[in-house]
């Protein structure tokens, strides 16, 4: 089995923030293949299906960004999933935006979920899917820029990077 973890915020308000590229990006996916996230529990929100042949949850924790690691936790010990099969999906500033980056494993760099998630499972090895958001502009403070909308001229691009994240996550699933 497999669980596939969306990182973001949840609320009207965030919808379409960048920081919430996780989340837009396996509500994409979970359409995809039919799952619905339509499940309360384990801190997140969450479905059960199949991709490529392989049991999969598909969740999006609701405890807010830095925290995303309890529910990561709580959904992965009651079905017994090791780290190995936990994708995480989120947005990095560190990339350019529209692009994507696949890693077996990793630190967290400046991304606080990640930092969450690295803690509480106790491990850096699981397989992430990094979404590009960056640079921050000029001018900007890091948190008013990831907590703001995403314009509407560059939300294209952003949608062709769902498209590969959910290409990236199916690969990982079919490939490793």
């Amino acid at each position: 089995m497999w669980i596939v973890a969306g990182l973001g915020n949840p609320g009207k308000q965030y919808i379409y923030t960048w920081h919430n590229m996780g989340y837009l990006a396996v509500d994409m996916l979970a359409d995809k293949h039919g799952i619905f996230l339509g499940k309360e529990k384990y801190k997140g929100l969450w479905g059960k299906g199949k991709i490529k042949g392989q049991d999969v949850i598909i969740i999006k924790p609701t405890t807010y960004m830095n925290n995303s690691g309890e529910c990561l936790v709580e959904i992965s010990k009651f079905y017994k999933v090791p780290p190995k099969n936990i994708i995480t999906v989120y947005d990095d500033i560190d990339i350019a935006k529209g692009t994507i980056r696949v890693r077996p494993k990793g630190s967290a760099g400046t991304h606080n979920g990640m930092r969450s998630c690295i803690q509480l499972l106790g491990t850096e090895e699981f397989p992430r899917v990094r979404i590009g958001t960056g640079p921050v502009p000029e001018h900007w403070e890091l948190v008013n820029y990831v907590l703001s909308e995403v314009p509407a001229d560059e939300r294209q691009l952003m949608n062709d990077a769902f498209v590969k994240a959910c290409e990236a996550v199916e690969e990982i699933i079919s490939n490793g």
